[in-house]
């Protein structure tokens, strides 16, 4: 896993804190890149140096170790094997990163390969045509890969991205502070979660811990909440139709409230931070809350900004809802992958194939602490915590990327802000659903 070091922006355009999940995507600080830089490909104008090999400009925003060095390292072994190509790196931060990108994306012009997210981003740089149809290349090596791992970056029944990492969502738990609440096991119902946090309760323990003042945490839990009652295919539906107000969202945020109508959060939660002292990495990693609902960083999260929990931490998915249509074994989470620009070198293909080998993710997993999206690489993980989102990675029956990269970037602010304000109770459960509805249609 890449290192903690500072601030970075979300996707949707909020501020998070520096052991966000945009950290896990590779995001982090790092000293500002040269113009020459940032030349690339849209001034170069040339897929060929002095040498005669051909050039494949590869952006990428692994800025902190130990990825840093991996990334590099990946480049000279693929040239070593093909000494015809040149694989140049232009490494940046998470920020000025999306801000080129932004422009390169109206200018018409983007690089050989280059990171994506997936989801609304990567959907309107192919509305543009500007990214490559990488179907008939990954098709015959894509039954190598974690099936998760390819979902944000298929769209229309067709793949335009190679995964390098995938995470996913789930709830991290203090299992002292279970046994001392006299909870024998993780829930597995939403009916039996709540119990739990009653039973927390009532012994004095903090059931849950959020950072409240970046909202994406939040929209963690009506996500879950609308994929266990709608289902995946339901949250794809709702969103090609641009419609959220139909009973299963409304009652997604049901739910959400009767959570909040207990109280189960840590004391100023609503103005916390993920990684601030008083925040939901440190209440987690100082043992003053039982759970948290995060992503496959919260060890490293809690570690850094609290003192850690050790084998007193455990994962478990997010419950089931009774009489929904999503299944407990679908997961919500995501990863970084790279596109191929349309028009690239053929090389650019072959890089990403080398790449994502069997014997390269193994490298990436264990030098540059990536999760695995390679099935013959699980074994090279040997974190304990890791192991188990890992698990629940490869057992998925189906995936659903964070919303506010899903979405186009307008509609997954709304979703933020309209869960945090669910929240902080100045919104009902149906008024989430029109206003992100109403944002839907907007776009």
């Amino acid at each position: 896993m890449p290192a903690f070091d500072r601030a970075v922006t979300s996707a949707s355009g909020a501020a998070s804190s520096a052991l966000s999940r945009r950290r896990f995507l590779g995001a982090a600080s790092a000293a500002g890149l040269g113009a020459a830089g940032l030349s690339a490909c849209s001034d170069s104008g040339s897929t060929t140096d002095s040498e005669g090999r051909t050039v494949v400009e590869w952006w990428n925003i692994q800025t902190t170790e130990p990825s840093k060095s991996v990334w590099p390292e990946r480049a000279k072994a693929f040239e070593a094997e093909h000494p015809d190509v040149r694989i140049k790196l232009v490494t940046m931060e998470n920020d000025a990163y999306k801000s080129k990108m932004t422009a390169l994306t109206s200018s018409g012009k983007l690089p050989d390969i280059y990171h994506t997210w997936g989801g609304g981003v990567l959907q309107q740089q192919i509305d543009a045509g500007l990214v490559e149809d990488l179907t008939p290349s990954v098709q015959p090596w894509s039954d190598t890969l974690l099936a998760a791992s390819l979902k944000p970056y298929q769209i229309d029944g067709k793949t335009y991205a190679v995964p390098f990492e995938i995470g996913a969502v789930g709830f991290w738990y203090n299992k002292a502070l279970f046994a001392e609440a006299g909870v024998k096991a993780p829930p597995a119902t939403w009916d039996g979660y709540l119990d739990v946090v009653k039973k927390l309760k009532s012994a004095g323990i903090t059931p849950i811990a959020l950072a409240g003042k970046e909202k994406w945490p939040g929209m963690y839990y009506w996500a879950y909440l609308s994929m266990r009652i709608a289902g995946v295919d339901g949250m794809r539906k709702a969103a090609d139709a641009k419609d959220f107000t139909g009973d299963d969202f409304v009652k997604a945020g049901e739910h959400l409230k009767e959570l909040v109508a207990l109280r189960p959060f840590q004391k100023g939660h609503l103005g916390a931070a993920y990684s601030a002292p008083n925040g939901e990495a440190a209440a987690m990693g100082n043992g003053k809350a039982a759970m948290e609902l995060m992503g496959q960083w919260a060890p490293v999260a809690q570690a850094d900004a609290g003192k850690g929990i050790g084998k007193d931490l455990g994962f478990f998915p997010f419950p089931a809802v009774t009489g929904g249509k999503g299944a407990r074994t679908d997961i919500f989470g995501g990863g970084g992958g790279y596109a191929v620009r349309k028009g690239a070198p053929k090389a650019a293909v072959d890089f990403l194939r080398f790449f994502m080998t069997a014997e390269s993710d193994r490298v990436l997993v264990t030098k540059g602490s990536i999760m695995p999206v390679v099935k013959d690489a699980i074994s090279a993980l040997t974190d304990r915590n890791l192991k188990l989102v890992s698990d629940a990675v490869d057992k998925a029956t189906d995936f659903q990327l964070y919303l506010d990269q899903a979405y186009p970037p307008a509609v997954g602010q709304e979703i933020n802000d309209s869960v945090a304000a669910l929240i902080a109770g100045s919104k009902s459960p149906e008024q989430v659903a029109r206003s992100v509805t109403q944002v839907a249609k907007s776009q």
